[in-house]
């Protein structure tokens, strides 16, 4: 693509816009490389937000951009290629990025679009905590249309580049998408490997010119102090020892791309919840409705599976607490920060959300994992063993008790927020039972357990220890004689403050191995054994029931009683493997929530025998867990869950009239309401013949009674759950029905008998007769039959 010398910007961008609709995109990406190569900073000024909403889209969500959430590899190979290429961290847009970063431009971001617990704080004059925000926020003139952020060329492409996953709303037809293979995905991988390394340092920025590198640039907006990582100072405090430290340790400028990449997608993507109204209400407030997607989660997931490994490649002499000195390299302190300076809080109100509103359905074992990743660092350390040869999970270090310690409400708050859930959850589900034994594998790792009891023995510690501890700061020679070991000491404030940071110093804790949870953990376990129960349950019927039995039922040659079959989950779908699968899980996490919270064997024992079986001495479903109240049983939780899963149920039978009952799915509707019309008129005109004829005490009153009167009208029951108490139904009068003839089943038969009749050379005529003459000398011997059974009861 050849542009002339152009003297106003204004002509390239709207050359480029005219391209974007009538170039392919091959074609549009190749003259991009081209601009971005050839034309000055300048110029590559005025289209840079007009080419970074057209890659990403707008914020609104109205234009789609690139789509890069659902372009893959696999489908569209040519656009994926070239979409990757460019949008590298080494690739062409970041060329751009960089050349326009040289020349200290800036472009406005509107403040409406942020999250909403940041956007709140700025509409009320009130800076947010994170250093993202800082000398950033430009008042509008008056007249003006709202608050804007005056970014950088990094922090603008990365605000659009993390936004873009909330504000995308997903195109139709693309549901079906596997996140891991779309090029959003392997783009914010790409970005972590490259800004967040676990080996050696950020690379440097690389030049748009071919003669070499371009000197580093400095972010416009002096970031966070990395000696200050830790510590609560003020923000005044903040801005004299950055200038001190940037001025006197040029590697700092190396890693501020690092440091606002990670502020971009923490903010972005998890600061949807504000603490202060979780703190005072236990939940995110009503207006914040934000709710996160499966893929929003899966991309949380990434950040933090690659946050573990870039703190874990910090070497041990670094990684000691005695490592924090003058010669620590700026990157190395940003590695041992980067978890609990900028991530741990706003997880935690994120994952307390997703855990307290997200469907109990399956698809919250992408929430599940993301935190089970966060809860288990050293799967991602350098230094992680294989399993041995008998697949027992290997010891949790002692090196991780300060991590379990600083994040002890991730673990206990959490778990306990996770066995309400599964409390109300389909365990009989494979898919809800694999959820379960995950969480109990994972809190079953040897040691793990006993380091968590540590961390809530350390906050449980009387008050009185603190003053012991602040007097040992500032006088070393006085630390021995503190009753307290100084190593205890430290760790326990580290924990109180972990906690009354999240929860506030008003928190009732709930401590994770005392009595109120481990009465959760007995009902799961009470609940695992009688999902494990109902599986075997619906196995041995699916085992009894041959595979066409529900065909001779709808035929009519089998039982038709809906209430005889178990409610429909994934098992039916899935076949006995399922039911296997399910019996698998469940009965590891029976074992892991054993060893966990240590119960015997016998309590274990208690709970089966409690349960008993299912069904009573004569082979018949006892009815579901109730108690006796006022107006009759009332259903106690245990029978609920009893009813759902199809452990138990009330036999429930049809006590109105027959007539006009609803229409089942067998049968054809427009026929049953025409035939019910035909019967009734018939009904009408010959109600006295046929009660005449009912009356009689010969046998064609017999034949007459045992077709027009419902059989055993008045030996019918209402059942109630209390007891048994005769039907007051009123009389009726013998009638005709021919609502059986709207019987799919019926008329499969009759076309069955024609079709067989004229393999024989029978005409339909004969057919019919004989088909009439059969049924006579049917009801003729049921007739009879039912005489003789009526004498003998007499």
């Amino acid at each position: 693509m050849a542009f002339p010398h152009l003297q106003q910007p204004s002509f390239l961008l709207a050359s480029l816009k005219a391209d974007a609709v009538n170039k392919p995109f091959a074609q549009r990406c190749q003259d991009l490389v081209k601009v971005i190569e050839d034309f000055p900073a300048k110029e590559l000024h005025a289209i840079f937000p007009w080419l970074v909403e057209s890659i990403f889209g707008s914020l609104d969500g109205v234009l789609v951009g690139w789509n890069l959430r659902c372009l893959q590899g696999r489908v569209n190979p040519v656009e994926y290629s070239i979409a990757m290429e460019f949008l590298d961290p080494s690739g062409p847009m970041m060329k751009l990025v960089y050349k326009l970063q040289a020349e200290d431009y800036s472009f406005d971001f509107p403040v409406s679009c942020l999250p909403g617990p940041v956007k709140a704080s700025i509409q009320e004059n009130v800076l947010p905590d994170s250093p993202l925000y800082h000398n950033k926020v430009q008042v509008p003139p008056t007249g003006g249309l709202g608050l804007n952020l005056a970014l950088n060329p990094f922090e603008y492409y990365m605000f659009f580049f993390a936004l873009s996953l909330i504000s995308q709303k997903p195109m139709p037809g693309t549901l079906h998408v596997r996140t891991s293979d779309c090029a959003y995905f392997i783009l914010v991988d790409r970005y972590l490997s490259w800004f967040l390394p676990t080996e050696g340092s950020v690379p440097p920025p690389l030049s748009s010119s071919p003669g070499g590198s371009s000197p580093s640039p400095a972010p416009r907006t002096p970031a966070m102090p990395f000696a200050s990582y830790g510590l609560h100072t003020s923000l005044l405090k903040r801005h004299i020892s950055h200038q001190t430290s940037v001025n006197a340790d040029p590697a700092s400028h190396e890693i501020w791309r690092s440091e606002t990449l990670l502020q971009v997608f923490v903010e972005m993507w998890l600061h949807h919840y504000s603490l202060e109204m979780y703190q005072k209400m236990q939940s995110p407030h009503a207006k914040e409705s934000f709710t996160p997607t499966e893929e929003h989660v899966l991309v949380v997931r990434l950040l933090l599976k690659h946050l573990h490994a870039f703190a874990n490649s910090l070497k041990p002499d670094q990684a000691a607490p005695s490592a924090h000195s003058h010669a620590t390299s700026p990157l190395e302190e940003f590695k041992r920060a980067a978890v609990p300076r900028f991530v741990q809080q706003k997880l935690y109100v994120f994952l307390q959300h997703c855990f307290g509103h997200w469907p109990l359905d399956a698809s919250f074992r992408a929430v599940l994992e993301m935190w089970l990743s966060y809860l288990q660092p050293w799967r991602y350390a350098p230094e992680k063993q294989a399993q041995g040869s008998d697949s027992q999970p290997r010891c949790v270090s002692e090196k991780w008790a300060p991590f379990i310690q600083e994040n002890l409400l991730m673990y206990t708050k959490l778990l306990v927020s996770f066995l309400n859930r599964a409390l109300r959850t389909d365990l009989v589900s494979p898919k809800n039972a694999l959820m379960v034994f995950r969480v109990a594998k994972v809190f079953a790792q040897p040691n793990l357990a006993e380091m968590i009891q540590k961390g809530e023995q350390l906050f449980l510690e009387p008050e009185l220890i603190i003053p012991h501890r602040q007097h040992r700061l500032f006088t070393v020679t006085s630390s021995f004689l503190s009753p307290w070991p100084p190593v205890v000491t430290d760790a326990s404030f580290k924990v109180k403050s972990h906690v009354y940071s999240l929860e506030g110093q008003d928190c009732k804790y709930t401590p994770m191995f005392g009595p109120e949870v481990r009465t959760l953990v007995l009902r799961l376990a009470q609940l695992i054994t009688q999902a494990k129960q109902t599986a075997k349950s619906i196995s041995d019927q699916c085992v009894e029931s041959p595979a066409g039995r529900s065909f001779l039922s709808w035929l009519g040659f089998g039982p038709t009683d809906p209430s005889s079959c178990y409610p429909a989950n994934d098992l039916d779908e899935m076949g006995q493997d399922s039911v296997r699968k399910t019996d698998e899980y469940l009965e590891k996490a029976l074992e892991y929530l054993r060893q966990i919270f240590r119960l015997s064997e016998a309590q274990l024992a208690q709970l089966t025998h409690a349960l008993g079986s299912t069904r009573d001495e004569h082979g018949k479903q006892q009815l579901p867990d109730c108690i006796v109240g006022e107006e009759g049983l009332i259903l106690t939780p245990l029978g609920r869950y009893q009813i759902i899963n199809g452990l138990r149920r009330f036999e429930i039978e049809y006590q109105g009239d027959l007539e006009l009952q609803p229409i089942r799915s067998y049968e054809i509707t427009s026929l049953v309401r025409a035939l019910f019309r035909l019967s009734s008129a018939i009904n009408r005109r010959f109600a006295g013949q046929m009660a005449a004829l009912c009356s009689r005490n010969d046998f064609l009153g017999s034949f007459c009674r045992y077709h027009l009167t419902e059989p055993a009208l008045s030996n019918r029951h209402l059942l109630s759950p209390v007891g048994r108490r005769q039907a007051a139904t009123p009389a009726r009068g013998p009638r005709l029905s021919l609502r059986f003839l709207g019987s799919y089943r019926t008329l499969l038969l009759l076309l069955t008998a024609f079709f067989v009749a004229s393999l024989f050379c029978i005409g339909p005529l004969p057919c019919s007769l004989l088909l009439v003459l059969g049924y006579l000398l049917y009801a003729i011997a049921m007739t009879l039959l039912t005489e003789r059974g009526k004498l003998h009861q007499l």
